[in-house]
């Protein structure tokens, strides 16, 4: 049926009527396109013949269509056919008429990128490859035909490149003398043509390719503009080859450089091509480019003001900040010729240095110094593109100085961000002139600078808040202002206003507020919402606080509320407005509420009403947590049953942050309205939120429990709260004490419950305290309690004990006493509970009145069970803390007496010293004497579990007496015992904490000598500095950022294989091979991780991927995740270092993911190998978001690798997806 209604299409497609003829190949195109279309080989030639001879019909539109049935043709008939189409379109384009020719060449083109497998592909490459080179080598063949045929092999190249391999040599002959041609459109598409074919191209033909274009360019006799052509030519392969391009920069760079300087003057497009060729080399090939990156930043300061036809004596820099505009007056300065294109070369030299900055973090500081005032003086940039690059540009410098000064605090002079600082007056002068231009693209890119700099530089705008604001007045009131200005200026206005202090804005409230609040009328939503941003921003900066700060915010109050409240009734509006006028609304009451009288009770039942609709109801949810929380304490009184019954109900609902939200207002309401709620109210909500209570969101029981203690505590609640908090919250407490997940915030706020209970009368102390110790026996269905449990029971236990009084708290003591007494030889949790319990009521009470406690304690040291000896000398520690002067001397004593209870005995040390180094709290002189005397004796022990007590009590030590410590730590860094040498540096590591602490400045000028014992002779040693040195890294980089430049090749050596590490062992029947330095590479692995997150400007990656990384990526396992985990954050923050090694980094981690177990391997074999291929393949993802990254072959057929894989493809894409 099909082929009878072809037969009939056909026929009219042959027909003599123009109009059939399109109608018939419309119809062709409907069939061609179903999806079970089939056809048979005598209709298949016939067809084919006929769209053949359509495509030089008469009618334009019916060639047209013919061209558009080729698409679905190609994929329904045989190869032989194809290639017959193919050959009669290359003989129509080479030798037909010339009004045939672009219809020839668009059908061979839709043909290329048709076919449907690559084995057809290869056999239509191998029959049109030799035409179309015979189309552009002919001598005599018309330009155009030598265009097209480019143009085709062009799209060939690019898609099928890698297929003609053998054609590569052939085609470079063919191409590389048409740079040379005398027409600038065959050059043109000569260049693109290479390009394609580049990239697939060995590297023996592409350094042939180069060599070629280099000696073309050394050649001076050749005309200008094949010279240009050459230039663009460098630029284009750099660009389609990548870093495969680094090894050819020596020849390239050094012309370039010099023929953009003996350019002569009016020759722009060589120096614009130039500029763009480098640009290409930063970005691509950052590894080799770096002795050059010098020369190339003079260039590109010296272009980025070229301006050889301007004069510019009228810009003289007046300081006048006053805003002057005069209408009539058309920029006197705008000089224009449209023969002039000097501004391709600043706009190319603006792109070459931001690509510099880019790519290079080091240069950073050098760039404040040269760059940065050359840039900020030409924002005057004449031409409006260029001036957009120079923002952009300078735009880029902003974002890696903050990318690169993340976490840094103080900064010294050197720093990126002092020297921002210094310039910050220039870039508001400079930016303000720039407001004041007519242009609305100018402005935007202003206010892009100014936004940047504040998210970088926060408050680094409190002197200049005067000079801004008419800038932000005119872009908001302006009649040219287009919709994209005004959000632009509020953003901008809204980061200020958040970012700086409230007493800047006051003098300018006036002129500032009224912009601000006519933009909340505007049309156009996403202004809308941004002006109602600023206003809920401009509340907090008019009334920063309820006592008042000498500044009258009254007239504000009315024109602000009316605004919001306009927006707020309104319906019909996008839901980002809806939620900003609920926001905002909370605010302005919970700031004005005194101040708005009638207005409060019609305004509060619209937030209600906004409750119950369900797009909006989360932020209106929020929005009464601000109105609660406000110091005014409205009367909320027409609206507090509806929003407490309201609340209550959406505790049932699915939406986790919805009901998080209602948890928080929940208790916010109840703090401050408690005596207006009724108790039953409360009942209900007891029973809700105790279904949320549960160790599988800790952070939503944590909320929980916090409301269910404002509940108890609120005197208005009944016995029946208390009753109902009995039987539905504590069993879930009581169960989730149990978790060993419990933690943080959670395990807070479950002490603090427990606390309430004994407070709130109505629950009995020992009922409670049995309940407690009883969860933690083993039941038939669940088994043992976890470790972490224990601690957990052991501390509600303390709380409980401390809340119900003195003595309660002695019976305690004595029946936990009693327990240790009886049982000792038993491992019973409840001893071991008992211990722990004891050790937490005695961190927080003094136990001296018992006697003999710590004697009881230290007898569970003969326990034979490592739990019981553990928690014993926890205890131990933890009782002294309660009274350091009796127990302190005590501990000491039985250090030096009892060898073989030292190690616990020091742990019990430990204990007391972290507390102590927490709290604040000051040892007595003697004491201290003591104590480091102790330890010090102990430094050079065997074991070393007790090295480690012994060097973390050191660290916290001389965290309380830094004085001491550190000369005396310093001291033994040049002792002749390698483990004293080991331990000193780890006591360093253990006193370096994220807070500010006394130690730092005392630390700060002694710190390389104990970190340079990175190069000790002893691994033990070099372990312990490389651990160091990452903890100083993470907590404190500003300690180490000066050692780096020394510390880093030590560092990198660290990471590599050392064969006297290794040594074999025989253990008879068969030998076993160790390696002593896995651990240290590790660590040194470890350590470059942490450099990269908080001293990513002193780390050339350049240098350490290759030979360091790639050393790691074929260790052992321990030392290929780090590695994995570093490649993926560099391939992240400095994407162009990775790129320049791709290839090299390809193999080890195909072999990674290649890897099988053994057929007799353990499950635990099985399953490291299975953690190892994820993280290859994690790396891998990260790798392939790489812009460029198709640049490398091996690693395009990785990937192709993957995807053949059905298991690999399935884990690949699980990664992706999380």
């Amino acid at each position: 049926m099909a082929n009878l209604t072809l037969t009939g299409i056909l026929e009219k497609m042959t027909g003599k009527d123009k109009d059939y003829r399109y109608m018939a190949t419309s119809d062709l195109l409907n069939e061609l396109n179903k999806e079970g279309f089939i056809l048979d080989v005598d209709l298949e030639v016939k067809l084919s013949n006929i769209v053949i001879q359509q495509l030089d019909d008469a009618a334009g539109d019916v060639s047209g269509l013919a061209v558009k049935c080729l698409a679905p043709l190609v994929k329904k008939i045989r190869d032989q056919q194809i290639l017959e189409m193919t050959n009669k379109l290359c003989d129509k384009l080479l030798n037909g008429k010339e009004q045939h020719r672009d219809i020839s060449s668009i059908a061979l083109k839709t043909i290329v990128s048709e076919v449907p497998t690559s084995s057809i592909a290869q056999s239509v490459l191998v029959s049109i490859s030799p035409k179309l080179i015979r189309g552009i080598t002919s001598q005599g063949m018309p330009t155009e035909i030598k265009c097209e045929c480019l143009d085709i092999l062009c799209d060939v190249l690019h898609k099928y490149g890698n297929l003609m391999a053998s054609d590569h040599e052939v085609l470079l002959g063919a191409l590389l003398p048409q740079l040379s041609s005398n027409h600038a459109s065959v050059r043109k598409k000569a260049v693109s043509c290479v390009a394609s074919l580049a990239s697939s191209l060995s590297d023996d033909l592409l350094a042939k390719a180069t060599v070629e274009v280099v000696r073309l360019l050394k050649n001076k006799a050749i005309k200008p503009e094949i010279t240009r052509t050459n230039i663009q030519m460098i630029g284009a392969l750099s660009r389609a080859v990548g870093y495969r391009f680094g090894p050819h920069l020596g020849d390239t760079v050094p012309i370039l450089l010099s023929y953009c300087t003996n350019a002569s003057e009016n020759d722009e497009e060589l120096r614009e091509y130039s500029l763009q060729a480098l640009e290409s080399f930063l970005l691509r090939c950052p590894r080799d480019i770096s002795s050059y990156c010098n020369n190339i930043l003079h260039l590109t300061l010296e272009y980025l003001s070229y301006d050889p036809n301007f004069t510019d004596n009228m810009e003289e820099d007046t300081n006048d900040e006053s805003y002057v505009v005069d209408e009539d007056d058309e920029s006197a300065n705008e000089y224009t010729d449209d023969e002039d294109v000097s501004w391709k070369v600043r706009r190319g030299a603006a792109k070459c240095l931001s690509a510099l900055i880019v790519s290079r973090p080091e240069f950073l500081s050098r760039l404040y110094e040269e760059a940065c005032p050359k840039l900020i003086d030409r924002f005057k940039e004449r031409e409006e593109n260029v001036k957009m690059d120079v923002f952009n540009t300078f735009i880029e410098l902003l974002r890696q100085t903050g990318n690169v000064t993340k976490g840094q605090t103080d900064f010294d002079e050197s720093s990126p961000r002092y020297m921002l600082k210094q310039d910050v007056s220039n870039i508001v002068r400079s930016v303000n002139k720039q407001l004041r231009e007519k242009s609305v693209k100018t402005k935007v890119g202003a206010f892009s600078v100014l936004k940047e700099l504040v998210i970088v530089l926060p408050d680094c705008l409190s002197d200049h808040i005067g000079s801004i604001t008419p800038g932000i007045e005119k872009a908001l009131c302006d009649k040219s202002s287009t919709s994209n200005l005004k959000f632009e200026a509020l953003v901008f206005t809204r980061l200020v206003l958040a970012s700086h202090a409230p007493s800047v804005f006051l003098p300018y409230i006036k002129a500032i507020s009224a912009p601000i609040i006519s933009a909340v009328g505007e049309r156009y939503y996403k202004v809308t919402a941004e002006a109602l941003r600023v206003c809920g921003e401009l509340v907090r900066v008019v009334r920063p606080n309820i006592e008042g700060c000498g500044f009258d915010f009254k007239p504000y109050v009315q024109p602000i509320f009316n605004a919001i409240m306009a927006r707020l009734t309104n319906q019909d509006q996008d839901q980002e407005v809806k939620e900003c006028a609920i926001s905002c609304m909370g605010l302005v009451v919970s700031t004005f509420g005194d101040q708005l009288g009638g207005d409060l009770p019609a305004c509060l039942p619209v937030l209600v009403d906004r409750m119950g609709n369900e797009i909006t109801r989360l932020t209106a949810v929020k929005a009464f947590a601000v109105i609660a929380g406000s110091p005014l304490h409205l009367d909320l009184s027409c609206v507090l049953e509806n929003v407490i019954s309201e609340l209550t109900a959406f505790l049932r609902k699915a939406n986790r942050a919805l009901r998080q939200a209602t948890l928080g207002t929940l208790n916010t309401l109840i703090v401050a309205y408690g005596d207006k709620i009724g108790s039953s109210a409360y009942e209900v909500i007891v029973v809700e939120l105790s279904t949320l209570i549960s160790d599988s969101d800790l952070h939503m029981t944590a909320l929980a429990l916090e409301l269910c203690c404002t509940l108890m505590a609120d005197s208005k609640s009944g016995p029946n709260v208390g009753l109902t908090v009995r039987n539905k919250v504590l069993p879930q407490a009581l169960t989730l004490v149990r978790s060993s997940l419990l933690q943080g915030q959670a395990l807070l706020a479950l002490k603090n419950f427990f606390r309430a209970l004994v407070y709130s009368a109505n629950t009995s102390f020992d009922v409670l305290l049995d309940s407690l110790l009883s969860t933690a026996k083993s039941s038939s269905q669940s088994g043992g309690v976890a470790k972490q449990a224990l601690f957990s029971i052991a501390q509600c236990v303390a709380v409980l004990c401390l809340a119900a009084g003195d003595k309660k708290c002695m019976s305690t003591v004595n029946m936990l006493t009693d327990i240790l007494k009886s049982d000792s030889t038993t491992n019973s949790a409840k001893q071991h509970l008992a211990l722990l319990c004891l050790g937490e009521i005695g961190r927080r009470k003094d136990l001296s009145t018992h006697t003999h406690i710590e004697n009881i304690v230290i007898e569970s040291f003969q326990s034979p069970f490592e739990e019981i000896k553990s928690a014993a000398s926890y205890a131990l520690g933890n009782i002294a803390v309660g009274n350091l002067p009796k127990y302190l001397p005590f501990i000491l004593d039985k250090i030096d007496n009892q060898q073989k209870k030292q190690y616990l005995l020091l742990h019990s040390l430990k204990e007391v010293i972290v507390r102590q180094s927490v709290d604040k709290t000051e040892f007595d002189d003697s004491s201290v004497e003591k104590i480091t005397n102790l330890l010090f004796n102990h430094c050079e022990s065997e074991e070393e579990g007790v090295r480690n007590v012994v060097a973390e009590c050191l660290g916290k030590i001389a965290l309380i007496e830094p004085g001491k410590l550190v000369p005396a730590l310093k001291e033994r860094t040049s002792s002749a015992a390698a483990f004293t040498r080991a331990t000193v540096v780890i006591a360093i590591k253990y006193s370096i904490v994220e807070r500010q602490e006394k130690i730092d400045e005392i630390l700060y000028p002694e710190i390389s000598s104990f970190l340079m014992l990175i190069k000790d002779h002893d691994r033990h040693v070099r372990r312990a500095a490389v651990l160091a040195l990452s903890t100083a890294a993470h907590n404190k980089p500003n300690l180490i950022k000066g050692l780096l430049p020394d510390l880093l090749p030590l560092l990198y050596d660290q990471t590599v294989i050392k064969k006297e590490l290794i040594r074999t062992v025989d253990l008879g029947p068969f030998k076993h091979t160790v390696d002593d330095g896995l651990e240290l590479r590790k660590a040194a692995f470890e350590c470059v991780d942490t450099l990269l997150d908080s001293c990513l400007d002193q780390v050339n990656p350049s240098s350490f991927i290759v030979p360091y990384l790639l050393s790691g990526l074929n260790d052992h396992y321990d030392v290929k995740m780090p590695c994995h985990l570093i490649l993926s954050k560099l391939a992240d923050k400095c994407p162009a270092a990775v790129l320049a090694v791709l290839d090299s980094l390809v193999e080890p981690l195909q072999k990674t993911i290649g890897f099988r177990t053994k057929q007799d391997a353990v499950k635990q074999e099985v399953d490291r190998n299975e953690d190892m291929i994820k993280s290859a393949l994690r790396t891998i993802s990260s790798l392939n978001r790489i812009s460029g990254g198709d640049c490398s072959h091996k690693f395009k057929n990785l990937m192709v690798e993957i995807s053949k894989s059905q298991a690999l493809w399935e884990k690949y894409s699980s990664i992706r997806n999380e």
